[in-house]
């Protein structure tokens, strides 16, 4: 079974995290949350949520994959961390699956993950992609990306024909009637 790490901060996008999270689980991937300060996270919209763990005490080769929720808040944290910068690099450099929806994908462009690949952003953040795309999610090799809230279905679907196959993330869609 794939095991995906979500890393969340302060002020994460609710929708984005939480779609990401259910969806996944739906398919029989494991999920893991770490909160990059503690355990205790809220979100955007002011919902507290207890993660699985800390990102200090990670084991970041066990997963098969990361998926950075947006909030502009949330991903400023998430970029001023260090461990969390070096788990992506580290999980990108070794070909795992990399994903971020809204503002997450500027910490894959940051550290340069997507200088020669497709990706898309939350509008208005383009000018920060070297190829950007008006795709509602957009997938080139290990790495997708996506918009926003409003595409965070497309984007957890996409996930898990990623990770489990077309049929699993057919069978998830039909499910959830997508």
């Amino acid at each position: 079974m794939p095991k995906v790490l979500v890393p969340l901060a302060d002020g994460f996008e609710d929708i984005e995290a939480l779609t990401v999270i259910d969806v996944l689980k739906r398919a029989g991937i494991e999920v893991e949350t770490a909160g990059i300060t503690g355990s205790l996270v809220m979100s955007k919209s002011g919902v507290r949520m207890h993660t699985d763990s800390r990102i200090v005490d990670m084991e970041v080769l066990k997963h098969d994959g990361i998926v950075i929720p947006g909030g502009d808040r949330s991903v400023e944290s998430l970029m001023k961390s260090e461990k969390v910068m070096k788990i992506v690099q580290l999980l990108a450099d070794n070909g795992k699956m990399v994903a971020a929806i809204c503002a997450g994908p500027l910490i894959l462009s940051k550290l340069g993950i997507l200088k020669e690949k497709r990706a898309t952003i939350a509008p208005g953040l383009e000018k920060n992609l070297g190829r950007p795309r008006g795709e509602r999610v957009v997938i080139d090799g290990n790495v997708i990306t996506s918009q926003g809230p409003g595409t965070a279905m497309d984007f957890s679907l996409s996930i898990v024909q990623y990770l489990m196959g077309k049929s699993e993330a057919l069978r998830v869609k039909k499910e959830l009637i997508a």
